[in-house]
């Protein structure tokens, strides 16, 4: 499974039009093949800060993801909304089953 966080530091006078936008690219998203999950969560403690976490079934699907229209037409809309540099970090790896 690969695992992906972007930061993303949101500009708070864009912070609606960010919000809008993220939820058409989430909803499109969870439809792909190959995704587990596609959530966004902001820091309680930084209420302008917020994670995108994304959970691949393999890079296959990422690659697909980062080819599809949805995602390219948020990339090109993203740095209008933002405060700072993006920051983006992917993770290999598995769920534990816990008994």
């Amino acid at each position: 499974m690969i695992i992906t966080h972007a930061e993303l530091q949101v500009n708070p006078a864009k912070e609606e039009e960010f919000l809008a936008e993220i939820r058409t690219l989430i909803a499109a998203s969870k439809q792909e093949e190959g995704n587990v999950d596609y959530s966004l969560k902001r820091d309680v403690e930084n209420p302008n800060h917020f994670t995108m976490i994304e959970m691949w079934k393999d890079m296959d699907a990422v690659q697909s993801h980062n080819n599809s229209e949805h995602f390219k037409a948020f990339g090109a809309k993203a740095k209008a909304f933002l405060a700072g540099p993006l920051a983006v970090r992917m993770f290999e790896g598995q769920e534990l089953k816990l008994s």
